[in-house]
């Protein structure tokens, strides 16, 4: 059975982002098809792409690198967030389905009770899953696919600091939804633009020097990798 290009291309992808594979490491692809458990074809498709989405650079006697963003390149990715955010939620207050805000609402509960309870690491992964949701209930493919792109990448360049008060972020969100479940894309609009600046005053550059290139090369961890083809996310 051929494994599809785009499953090899999230579990290289979720490598990257989560630093099994660190910045300016080369990925060969004899050595990724044997980690993933594929051919080498898969794996040749997927660098394309994610050297098209920027998480891979090619260099002349290298190959295929780890690409390593500056500084700039990394603030310019909030900025565009902070653009793309409000409007995602404008477009899911206009669009949004009632399955969309079953699942919104669901997740607004979950993260308040999770809140209470000072369960750090259930509110980030909440949290990621509400965005995702919301950009789910834009309903445009294109706008979609941005968002999923700049998750992926602040993931990737930046730690997240916990809020102090983590109530008050779940807080927030519940206000956005409630924007979202009346259909007002204005209201909806200014609440994300709102949390949006609030969130990045909480992140903070992975490992940067002065020079804006992340310090340390790449020596990439052994445990094998097969890919799962069956729930892949991208």
């Amino acid at each position: 059975m051929r494994i599809p290009a785009h499953s090899v291309c999230t579990a290289i992808r979720d490598d990257i982002v989560s630093g099994v594979f660190e910045r300016g490491s080369r990925l060969t692809e004899e050595v990724l098809a044997r980690r993933y458990g594929v051919s080498r074809v898969p794996v040749r498709e997927a660098l394309r792409t994610l050297e098209s989405e920027g998480f891979v650079v090619t260099r002349r006697h290298a190959g295929a690198c780890v690409a390593e963003p500056t500084e700039q390149e990394a603030a310019d990715l909030l900025e565009v967030r902070m653009l793309l955010e409000p409007l995602g939620a404008a477009r899911a207050a206009q669009r949004r389905t009632e399955a969309h805000l079953k699942v919104l609402r669901g997740l607004v509960r979950l993260g308040q009770d999770r809140a209470r309870r000072d369960e750090g690491e259930d509110l980030r992964s909440l949290g990621g899953w509400f965005h995702e949701t919301l950009a789910q209930a834009s309903g445009s493919p294109a706008l979609i696919s941005l968002l999923t792109q700049l998750r992926h990448k602040i993931t990737w360049m930046y730690a997240v600091e916990q809020p102090v008060r983590p109530a008050d972020s779940w807080a927030e969100y519940g206000a956005l939804v409630d924007a979202v479940a009346r259909r007002d894309p204005e209201r909806a609009r200014v609440l994300a633009a709102q949390h949006a600046e609030r969130a990045t005053a909480a992140h903070r550059l992975r490992g940067a020097d002065r020079s804006g290139r992340t310090a340390g090369r790449a020596r990439v961890r052994s445990s094998q990798h097969p890919v799962n083809i069956g729930g892949a996310r991208h």
